[in-house]
């Protein structure tokens, strides 16, 4: 069998070397690895081969399992061997952004599992990342109370309102199915943590504060933001909540007639 020509780019340094097309790339990688001596030290699952292309979108990571054959690659192709870490800043509803290590060449699909693990959260499959970065600029939700007359809906209207929300989803999900250089996911892009499907909650409790929390803000937000309708009378009852969040017990001497202006 002829024999692949590949350039190997690490850094600066490019190599050609040769490949038995048959070879798994796992092994090809372990190969760079013993003839090039400015490849980095670390893990071996931590490194591996990328096809690069002049749309960021379009290149790709080469799968450990797979023979270099597989991806049709020719003679002088240049892969770039490197780590496949990289940052991710994730901002959570109640306003903190964390920045968790994830593996480039995995789906999103893959990438909760990690970033709900390091957060922990246990029901990574209830949880999906949203674009911030295309979606429409709306009003900052505090999460303080205020008067606000959009609460006086009629029946009818909050009809319309539920239909609407049915088919009309503003948020820029991430597809679970592909990776973040595949979506145009830029490393200095902030995505947003929040739970998209809710199977159950029967285990969200104080045990749970982190999903606890999680759960409450977004809620909330929901609310006060129109995304959630809901009827007056549960409107004042919420607020109701909140006031006992916010400013704790009614306290006479403190909470008097014109404290919530």
């Amino acid at each position: 069998m002829v024999a692949l020509s590949l350039k190997i780019s690490i850094g600066n340094v490019v190599k050609t070397m040769q490949f038995e097309p048959s070879t798994m790339v796992y092994d090809a990688c372990r190969i760079i690895r013993e003839r090039i001596p400015e490849a980095p030290a670390g893990p071996p699952s931590d490194f591996g081969l990328f096809l690069s292309d002049d749309d960021p979108k379009k290149g790709i990571w080469l799968e450990a399992g797979k023979a270099l054959d597989y991806y049709m690659l020719r003679n002088g192709d240049t892969m770039e061997y490197r780590k496949k870490q990289r940052p991710l800043k994730i901002r959570m509803l109640d306003g903190t952004v964390k920045t968790i290590m994830v593996d480039d060449s995995k789906t999103v699909t893959d990438m909760l599992m990690t970033i709900c693990a390091r957060i922990g959260i246990t029901n990574h499959d209830e949880y999906s990342l949203v674009r911030e970065l295309m979606e429409e600029k709306k009003e900052e939700v505090t999460g303080t109370l205020r008067k606000d007359k959009t609460l006086l809906r009629d029946e009818k209207k909050m009809e319309k309102l539920k239909q609407k929300l049915h088919t009309d989803d503003e948020l820029n999900w991430l597809d679970h199915g592909r990776t973040l250089r595949e979506q145009g996911v830029e490393e200095h892009e902030t995505l947003l943590l929040r739970r998209k499907f809710f199977y159950s909650d029967q285990n969200v409790d104080s045990r749970d504060p982190v999903q606890l929390n999680l759960l409450y803000v977004q809620a909330r937000d929901d609310i006060l933001n129109g995304s959630h309708p809901v009827s007056f009378d549960k409107a004042c009852e919420f607020a109701g909540f909140q006031c006992q969040i916010q400013f704790g017990p009614h306290n006479e001497q403190k909470h008097k007639a014109g404290f919530l202006e």
